[in-house]
């Protein structure tokens, strides 16, 4: 039998509700069993599930089945920074209750936070939110991320979260080495040219902060009727580094054509009810107290390369039918577009 025919890439997703519940029994506050479980869609990196008992409703998430990268889908880190980020009250984050590292109650590492209720948008123009609100919806996005790159990181005890200083070098090397280690993936002309041209140009000075890794609009909950964040989710790729690397990412649907993924290029900003660009990055520079960001561009093709790296992971998952969502064949099938949408960043 063939790999595609016997390998099931939802096989190990499903969950025992008997044996959760009774784990969960007398551990979390509200939780009373007998309990639901549905998975929601999406979950590319980490499978999440909302949880429904008797007297309230939750959120699991876990790490997902089969052979997994020594730092990848970590969800003990994804508790650690949402409890400490909880405690100061500065970020808008989910409670979480407790982490479980028994494989014996459903088969993998998870945690269990609240189910925050509100709007979760998918598309970066944001057609579902009156025109009149959109902006107000950026300028909350921002403000989060500003405050988030605030946070004093050393009175929440995160000191170790991450190695502080070099960030771009480390980071340019970790993907470049996951990139590298999975030949039967695919080479990539434009990340060839990448992985020698981003460590040559790294900008001069550094800083430290939080940085979320993967803060875009499809990770945030917004209060269901007014403009503002209430909510940060999947907190997988944080870690301390440079705060200008989550703004470049951040910026990504600026500069990207869809692909696949949520983009903005060529679209008509104020007909849409949104910032500019350089609107949104000079609420950014008020926010944070800077004149300017000098080399934008290499902060923007480093998320894309770094993007490019994480999609050629998703499409090795494809290619050994190990991938557990629905637009992994989407990510999969762009890799080289987004290589070469980073080089043109600096070309």
């Amino acid at each position: 039998m063939s790999d595609a025919t016997e390998t099931d890439p939802t096989r190990g997703l499903a969950i025992d509700e008997g044996a959760l519940a009774a784990y969960l029994a007398g551990r979390v506050p509200g939780l009373v069993p007998p309990i639901r479980v549905t998975r929601f869609a999406g979950g590319q990196s980490n499978p999440t599930y909302r949880i429904d008992s008797q007297d309230g409703s939750f959120v699991l998430r876990r790490q997902p089945p089969g052979l997994l990268l020594a730092s990848a889908h970590a969800v003990d880190r994804e508790f650690r920074v949402l409890a400490a980020l909880r405690r100061n009250n500065a970020i808008p984050v989910p409670r979480v209750h407790l982490y479980c590292e028994d494989h014996e109650v459903i088969g993998a590492p998870f945690y269990i936070m609240d189910l925050v209720i509100g709007r979760n948008f998918w598309d970066a123009r944001l057609p579902e939110v009156p025109l009149e609100q959109r902006r107000a919806c950026y300028r909350s996005m921002i403000e989060v991320l500003a405050d988030l790159h605030a946070v004093d990181y050393h009175s929440l005890g995160l000191d170790d979260y991450g190695r502080p200083g070099n960030y771009f070098q480390r980071q340019i090397a970790r993907w470049t080495r996951q990139y590298q280690e999975a030949p039967d993936t695919g080479r990539v002309p434009a990340m060839e040219t990448l992985i020698d041209w981003l460590p040559a140009n790294i900008p001069p000075g550094d800083e430290v902060s939080i940085v979320h890794g993967d803060y875009r609009c499809d990770n945030l909950i917004f209060h269901p009727e007014e403009p503002r964040v209430v909510a940060v989710l999947d907190w997988e790729l944080s870690t301390l580094g440079h705060p200008l690397a989550d703004l470049g990412y951040h910026l990504l649907p600026y500069r990207m054509p869809p692909l696949g993924v949520t983009g903005m290029l060529g679209t008509d900003f104020e007909a849409h009810g949104l910032p500019t660009e350089a609107e949104y990055i000079a609420w950014y520079c008020e926010l944070t107290g800077r004149d300017k960001i000098e080399q934008l561009d290499f902060y923007v093709a480093f998320s894309l390369f770094r993007l490019a790296a994480i999609f050629h992971g998703i499409r090795g998952r494809v290619i050994h039918g190990t991938s557990v969502s629905p637009r992994a064949r989407e990510y999969a099938g762009v890799v080289d577009e987004v290589a070469e949408l980073a080089l043109t960043q600096v070309s």
